[in-house]
Formats: structure tokens, C-alpha cells, sequence
């Protein structure tokens, strides 16, 4: 397929690069940042543009890839009857393009996206076509870069999925970040901690969270959770987190 590209973050970098590698030509790179678009136009052997004025006409498919409260300033701007326009924004409704063209729809990709990513992950795609023109082509186009199939998903599921992909990976990363800093305040090297990472995220491709559970909360040891919480004094984010992740636990087991 020839594609444009609409916007130059994580989310356009990545998938430029999955389309690239599944075979479409990128016609064009759109962004108001015109230095990062130029370098992926350079990247991709393409040309760049910074105006809506300038976008080229001529593609099969225009994927919105902008942050979610762009979306819709990028759709008051933009009109192409008889093509397959769709953004990639889990929270933002489908209809937001509803002006722009018939053939409108999402291309959520389920994953998290870095621009300096050095090899491409592996990205389920979540499609939501309008109308038989735009689920068939978005379809298509989720198939040639992902091992999954393509999921139809409409804006409730797409939310959904999208709150529970936070708690997961936002959130999870983020206590990693804290106990990253509290080792370093502590003396401790954070990478002696990668092996039992890499075994909590290896365990649930075989059961469940909640069967995998293990720790002093799940126990009910309060000896040792009222030791931690006092090394944790000297650490108040911590420890509030401590007490309410200890909690949630102790509730559900």
C-alpha cells in the first residue's frame, strides 16, 4: 500500500519502520516538528512535510499517529473524500474523523512504543472500520505487520483495553522506576534484581497473576512487612505504596 503518515513521535516511528518492513511505500511524513519528520523521511527514503496544505493526495491509507488531544485538531484541518483515514489514539472516539472522510476508522496498536527502539516488537492491532472500505483496507494493513490477527474493537472496547494497558505496563513500570531509585539510595545494585523480573513476567504466560502470587503480603507475615515498612521510613512515596499494594493484596487473598 502507499501510505501517508501524519506525526513524527513513538508511535509514527514505529510503525513507519513495521510498514516499511512489511513492504508499503511511505509517500510522505507529515509533522508539525520538522526536524524529527525530516530525519524519518530521511530514514525512510521519503519526503517530509510540515502543512496540511502540502499533504500529498495520492495514498492508499492515512495513518494519524498524534498524541490523543491532537487528533481532533489534525481532523478540523483535514479532507480527503474516498480515502482510508484512521488515527491511532485508544481514548479517542472513531467519529472524531468523521468529517474527513466515509472511509474513516482506528489503528490501535497495543504496545509501548519508543522511536529509539532498536528492534521492532511485536504489536497486536486493535482495527474499528466505519464502514466495508475502511475495515477491509486497515485490516489488510494489520495483518502485514503483526503476528496477531487484527481485533475489531470499537471506542468502549478501545478504552477499556487502554485502562488496563496503563495498570500494566505505565504503572508497572513506574514501581520499577521507584525500587530502581530506592536501590540506588540503598547501595544495592538494581540488576540483581532483572532474574526475578524476568521470572514474574515469564510465570503469567502460565498461569494467572493472581495464582502466581507469592510475598509476606499474600502470607499475611506482618513480622516481616512491619520490618519493611520500617526501613521504608526513610522512603514515604515507597511506603505508601507498600501499604496500599499490601492491602489490596491481603483483600484478595
Amino acid at each position: 500500500m502507499d501510505i501517508v503518515i501524519i506525526g513524527s513521535g513513538n508511535t509514527a516511528a514505529v510503525l513507519g519502520r513495521k510498514f516499511k518492513q512489511a513492504g508499503h511505500t511511505i509517500l510522505q511524513i507529515l509533522s508539525r516538528n520538522a526536524s524529527a519528520a525530516t530525519q524519518l523521511a530521511y530514514e525512510w527514503d521519503t519526503e517530509s512535510a510540515n502543512y496540511i496544505s502540502l499533504l500529498n493526495k495520492n495514498a492508499d491509507v492515512y495513518i494519524i499517529a498524534v498524541s490523543d488531544n491532537a487528533v481532533a485538531e489534525i481532523a478540523a484541518d483535514l479532507r480527503l473524500p474516498g480515502k482510508v483515514v484512521a488515527h491511532t489514539a485508544a481514548a479517542v472516539p472513531a467519529d472524531v474523523l468523521k468529517p474527513v472522510t466515509a472511509h474513516y476508522g482506528v489503528f490501535y496498536p497495543l504496545q509501548s512504543l519508543r522511536k529509539e527502539m532498536s528492534t521492532l516488537p511485536d504489536i497486536p492491532v486493535y482495527v474499528d472500520g466505519h464502514d466495508k472500505t475502511a475495515k477491509q483496507k486497515l485490516e489488510q494493513l494489520a495483518f502485514s505487520i503483526s503476528y496477531y490477527p487484527p481485533v475489531p474493537a470499537g471506542d468502549e472496547q478501545r478504552l477499556k483495553l487502554h485502562v488496563a494497558a496503563v495498570i500494566v505496563n505505565n504503572f508497572v513500570n513506574h514501581l520499577l522506576a521507584l525500587a530502581e531509585e530506592y536501590c540506588k539510595k540503598e547501595g544495592i545494585a538494581f540488576n540483581q534484581l532483572l532474574p526475578l523480573i524476568d521470572e514474574t513476567i515469564s510465570r503469567i504466560k502460565e498461569v494467572s497473576p493472581k495464582q502466581a502470587q507469592t510475598g509476606p503480603a499474600i502470607r499475611h507475615d506482618e513480622a516481616t512487612i512491619q520490618k519493611h515498612l520500617a526501613i521504608l521510613s526513610a522512603h514515604p512515596e515507597l511506603k505508601n505504596i507498600y501499604l496500599l499494594l499490601t492491602s489490596s493484596i491481603q483483600q484478595e487473598s
